[in-house]
């Protein structure tokens, strides 16, 4: 048997692959319930994510295995609209009309930035298709000495730094111009008469987790327990570096959440860790170098909408990051009328100020924002707030971040029959996403396979 730890979507994806090779899995899950960050909440009709998702069109992965599951018409491509708040104005910036009448930006500025975003370097004045199309090569520029050489001091301070801000906070200055370029690339799909084209399932995501979970059977799903060790031969003794003395052969679980039921052991032909990267390390020894940043996220429900716009970023002081209606981009009557807001940021750490806070407060503090930004929003039209935190949701794209990964196969690092899946793995870089998951899952799985 394969056991594999974690059952978001990278386990799932691990564990569907290994079944339709034919090889015994069994998925050992912490939560409550399969899907990791894909966790949903109850609405009036359809489920909704607790953290906004949507797929972009270099997601192809993910879209090949709908397909395989039998849900790939269930995958609806749709306009996200988007603004930028300045200086109390939510600015669209969807269409071409939309963007030359940003005021903020002067015409070269806007040039050189749409440029950027086609991929064409036009420094020295004669353009190049090929300079971006190896992003590694920028892994040690920091972002904003890229932007000045590539584009102008204008897109950066008054285009990209508030971006950056928002979601690094003072790390921005750390974080490699490979990632913005793989940003870039991520989201470059766009209807130029329209705007950005993205991915939902209709149902949710919550549709494709379940039919992920029926394709690898429930009863292979083990939820509500935790590993808690490895063991190799003889009862795996592990040495001083974490690495036990041979292949592992078993894995021992316990109940997580204080549920409580008897500790087990399973024996294993290798394990997959599929999970941050502290929970490779408790099994293993091995360390990972990567940060890892957290997030918090409330999920508004109101009798009315509050944007006309799916995505806002904002230039502006607000205490949080971003929002998301997502009700202006999936029809409200999906969730029987109502209109579902989602309220964003991120954390550096544990010491964050906002991280501090307990879901009250937080409430508090975000309901007075928004007010502060539309004067015209009405409190009385919130029917609930749900709030999600998670201390680590997404890598910090540091300078160097290549040479951190965790390999998908443990073998050279001294833990024979270990294989990795989880957010530090190769598949994740530049940037994290669902496909991400699905492209780690099944790179664990062919390891394997290959043996």
């Amino acid at each position: 048997m394969i056991g594999i730890v974690g059952g978001g979507l990278a386990g799932l994806a691990a564990a569907y692959r290994l079944r339709d090779a034919g090889r015994e899995v069994r998925v050992f899950e912490a939560g409550d319930e399969p899907g990791g960050l894909a966790a949903t909440y109850e609405t009036a009709g359809d489920r909704i994510e607790a953290y906004y998702h949507h797929l972009s069109k270099s997601e192809e992965t993910i879209v090949e295995l709908a397909d395989e599951l039998g849900i790939g018409d269930r995958i609806e491509w749709r306009v996200g609209e988007n603004a930028y708040y300045v200086d109390g104005v939510a600015h669209p910036l969807d269409t071409p009309w939309e963007i030359a009448a940003y005021p903020y930006l002067s015409v070269y500025d806007k040039f050189r930035l749409a440029m950027l975003t086609l991929g064409i370097d036009v420094r020295g004045g004669r353009p190049r298709r090929d300079t971006y199309d190896d992003i590694e090569t920028f892994e040690d520029v920091p972002i904003k000495q890229f932007l000045l050489e590539h584009a102008t001091r204008g897109v950066y301070e008054y285009f990209f730094e508030p971006l950056l801000d928002a979601k690094f906070g003072e790390r921005k200055k750390e974080v490699s111009a490979a990632w913005l370029l793989g940003r870039i690339k991520f989201r470059g799909e766009r209807d130029l008469l329209r705007g950005e084209i993205l991915g939902y399932v209709d149902g949710g995501f919550a549709t494709f987790t379940d039919a992920l979970v029926d394709a690898v059977g429930q009863e292979h799903i083990q939820t509500g327990t935790a590993v808690t060790d490895l063991s190799g031969p003889d009862g795996g003794q592990r040495s001083e570096g974490g690495a036990v003395g041979g292949p592992v052969e078993s894995l021992r679980v316990e109940p997580a959440n204080g549920r409580s039921s008897a500790v087990e052991t399973y024996d294993v032909d290798a394990v997959v860790v599929a999970t941050m990267p502290d929970v490779l390390e408790s099994l293993t020894g091995y360390r990972c170098e990567i940060d890892f940043q957290g997030s918090i996220c409330a999920l508004v429900t109101m009798d009315e909408p509050l944007l006309d716009t799916y995505w806002l970023n904002l230039a502006d002081e607000a205490p949080f990051g971003a929002l998301i209606e997502h009700t202006n981009f999936v029809p409200p009557e999906r969730y029987g009328g109502e209109h579902l807001l989602y309220v964003a940021s991120y954390v550096q750490g544990p010491d964050d100020a906002l991280w501090a806070r307990d879901d009250d407060e937080i409430e508090t503090l975000w309901l007075d924002g928004i007010e502060s930004l539309f004067p015209e929003f009405d409190r009385g039209a919130v029917t609930d707030v749900r709030i999600a935190r998670n201390a680590k949701t997404a890598p910090v794209y540091e300078r160097g971040y290549l040479d951190m990964v965790v390999p998908y196969d443990l073998a050279d690092a001294g833990h024979p029959g270990v294989y990795y899946a989880g957010m530090a793995s190769r598949a994740q870089y530049p940037e994290r996403s669902l496909n991400g998951a699905v492209e780690a899952g099944y790179a664990a799985a062919a390891r394997i396979l290959d043996r």
